[in-house]
This record gives C-alpha cells, sequence and structure tokens, in this order.
C-alpha cells in the first residue's frame, strides 16, 4: 500500500508540472543584433563580409559600408555613405540636364601629342656639348632648369668682353667714354646667346670667365626627342630637345568619305579610353580634312581632348563616339539607368548627402545618354557611376524582394 501511495504522488506530481509548462507563455527568443557595416568590394558588390579583408573574386581591398538607421519620415531605401566610402567606391554624379540623344557614330582612334603645344630648344651658340642634363625620352622638364653645358671659343670671348668692360670702367673711368654702354651691349650679348640674368651676376662677382657654361631651358613640357649626345659639335640653330605639353592631346581617326557629314569642326564628341576602364572625356573636332585620302578614300578627323589628370597616354587606343542629329531631350547618363522587376531606376544624390533610390521612365537614347520622360527633374544629382554598389547594399538592407522602393510610383 505504501509503495502504490508513492506512485500515486509522484504520478500527480508529473502531470502538475506539465500543465504548468503548457501553461506558461513561450519566450520569445532574442534575435542577434544586425550589424550595422559591412564590407564589399567595389567591383563586386554582391560580396558582403563582417570583416575588412581582400575580395575573395579579384583580390581587391573590401570598402566599409554604414548602413543608414530608419528613423520617422526618412525612406528605408535611403543611403549614407561617409566621403572616404564614397571616393573608395567610385561613386560619380552628374546632373539632370537637356542633352542630344540623336543616333550615336563611333569611330576608333589614336591619341596623338598636340603638337601645338610642342616646343624645341635650339642652340644658340656654337661649340661642343660637355655634360648632358637630360638623358632620356619622357622626362619632365620646366623653364628655368639646366639641361646641358657647352666650351664655345665665341661664348668665353663674350664672357672677357663683358667683364674687361667692367674692368675698365672701375680703373680708368674716362670721362670720353661710355662704359655703361660698353657693359650693357656685352651684357645683352650673353644673354643673347644663353646666359641668364643670374648667371651674368654671377660671371660679374666671380671676375673670371669659365670654359664652360650651363645652358638653362628656355620651355617646359615632357622631352619627346633628344637629339644631341654629350661630346657632339653643335652650330647655332640645331635641335637639342623637343617637348610636348600632355595636359592637351589630340586623338586622331579615319572616317570614309560618306560618314564626314557627322563630324563637324567646333562639335564637341565624347572620348572613351578601353585602357582605362572606358572612361568617357568630352573632346571638341579641332580638324576635318578637306581632302581625302588618295588609296583608301578616307577623311581625317583631329579631337582635341583635355588630360589634367595625365591618364591618358600618347599611342593608347579611343573611341570617338558624335551624335548625328540634333534631338535634345532631358537625360542621364546611360550607366545611370538600372533595370530591375518593377522597371527602370536610378539613384538620385539627396540634398543632405544620402542617396534614394527612385523609378524613371525612359525614352530613345544612344550609348551616351538616355532620354528621362518621369521621374526626374533637371538640376537633380544622379549616380553615374558606382550605382550597383547602392543598389546592392539596398538590397542586402531590405531583402532581394525589395530594394527600397516597394512604395513608389514612376
Amino acid at each position: 500500500m505504501k509503495i502504490k501511495g508513492i506512485s500515486y504522488l509522484g504520478i500527480v506530481i508529473l502531470l502538475s508540472v506539465l500543465f504548468l509548462a503548457c501553461k506558461q507563455k513561450t519566450q520569445p527568443v532574442v534575435s542577434q543584433v544586425q550589424s550595422k557595416s559591412y564590407y564589399t568590394c567595389s567591383m563586386h558588390p554582391q560580396v558582403h563580409e563582417e570583416h575588412p579583408g581582400d575580395c575573395p573574386i579579384c583580390g581587391m581591398k573590401l570598402i566599409k559600408v554604414e548602413l543608414a538607421a530608419t528613423s520617422a519620415g526618412k525612406s528605408s531605401g535611403q543611403i549614407t555613405l561617409t566621403p572616404s566610402q564614397i571616393k573608395l567606391a567610385g561613386i560619380e554624379t552628374d546632373t539632370v540636364r537637356a542633352e542630344n540623344i540623336g543616333n550615336e557614330k563611333t569611330v576608333t582612334g589614336t591619341v596623338t601629342t598636340n603638337e601645338t603645344q610642342a616646343e624645341q630648344l635650339s642652340t644658340r651658340i656654337a661649340g661642343r656639348i660637355q655634360q648632358l642634363f637630360v638623358r632620356t625620352v619622357g622626362e619632365q622638364i620646366g623653364t628655368g632648369q639646366p639641361v646641358y653645358t657647352i666650351y664655345s671659343e665665341d661664348l668665353l670671348e663674350a664672357e672677357r668682353e663683358y667683364l674687361l668692360a667692367m674692368q675698365q670702367q672701375k680703373v680708368l673711368n674716362n670721362p670720353d667714354v661710355d662704359y655703361r654702354q660698353l657693359i650693357t651691349a656685352a651684357e645683352n650679348k650673353l644673354k643673347l646667346w644663353g646666359l641668364s640674368a643670374a648667371q651674368i651676376k654671377n660671371l660679374a662677382a666671380a671676375g673670371k670667365a669659365s670654359a664652360t657654361v650651363a645652358i638653362l631651358s628656355k620651355v617646359s613640357g615632357t622631352v619627346s626627342d633628344i637629339a644631341v649626345h654629350e661630346g657632339d659639335y653643335v652650330t647655332e640653330g640645331m635641335p637639342i630637345f623637343k617637348t610636348q605639353a600632355l595636359n592637351t592631346l589630340w586623338v586622331a581617326a579615319q572616317v570614309y568619305a560618306s560618314e564626314t557629314g557627322a563630324y563637324r569642326e567646333n562639335d564637341y564628341v565624347n572620348v572613351s579610353f578601353p585602357d582605362l576602364g572606358g572612361e568617357i572625356l568630352r573632346g571638341k573636332i579641332e580638324f576635318v580634312n578637306p581632302e581625302l585620302s588618295d588609296g583608301a578614300k578616307v577623311d581625317l578627323i583631329r579631337v582635341s581632348i583635355a588630360n589634367p589628370k595625365g591618364l591618358v597616354r600618347p599611342g593608347m587606343l579611343a573611341y570617338i563616339s558624335a551624335v548625328n542629329g540634333q534631338l535634345r531631350s532631358i537625360a542621364v547618363p546611360a550607366s545611370s539607368i538600372l533595370m530591375s522587376e518593377k522597371g527602370s531606376m536610378v539613384w538620385v544624390k539627396n540634398t543632405g548627402g544620402s542617396f534614394s533610390p527612385r523609378m524613371v521612365k525612359t525614352g530613345q537614347g544612344n550609348q551616351s545618354y538616355v532620354s528621362v520622360l518621369s521621374g526626374l527633374s533637371a538640376g537633380e544629382l544622379v549616380v553615374s557611376g558606382g550605382a550597383y554598389l547602392l543598389n546592392s547594399e539596398a538590397i542586402f538592407k531590405n531583402g532581394a524582394g525589395n530594394n527600397g522602393m516597394s512604395d513608389m510610383k514612376m
């Protein structure tokens, strides 16, 4: 009886415990706090890592992207990046404005030097080149920089004449002789033969003529040709070297006679460079050859481009894109348009510096610009480079089925 009573008591306790467990409310599982930043690759935005490192696809250093917190009245699709993140990601913006969206014609060209910017340093007196300070093509040279030393009997004699005139003024002081005029004449001869005012002043202070004289450059730029060597005898007017200014370059291309109508002098065209990742520069047609080549019946056109960063180099391949016909419309760069399941979209830069997605309706366009029929206004800033990084972050933040535009209409 005792054993049966104990068993009965145990069963009652077990049933009570199970009953209380069923009545207890299920406690919610505390979710792990989502990180406020992640690391991605500017070339492969699909890469998302929790820690810094290198891209597993291309090996580039990953960049940190901060996730903007959603606050009251702020769109969930809004993305905020720091200036350093924008720079590392290569995000560029362009202004929505009226552009020519007519048919675009592209021809292949080659980058050449701008011959109107070429300069040449020539000898001013006969002599022998003792030493060259500029030895290789491609060196940068500035005005006033020593370029070579020369031994010249004529220059040595001119130095002695100058020193003699100064000595006579001090010692003889003959009132019937205009020593100042003699000194000025000798000084002008030295300047004409290549000496600077500072060199003449040093000559007067030393009181002794030098067998060899350093000649300073009167030109500046990048050395493109060197015509002499050490030990060469030169005559007056012989070229020493030639320089080119690479901040402005030409792109030369050949077009068929039937296509010359699409290219007119002073028209602006887009010039892209495959060696620079397709970077596009604005160029101006400066020359269209009025004569055709006898053999191939082709015409030569020349486009001038600015090269402030020095990235474009002579010899590079280039593509010249000209728009045929005048069809102007409010447009954005073609690189700004992203396609989604809902249609065309762009990323707009807000006044506060953040970026927001925007659905747009596009119309006719070409390789450079696409017209916008609705969704944007002239003067707004759209992302023309790096838009895929912003789109990737929006998908990562809001989910693959929602990039922050579920509530937007075109």
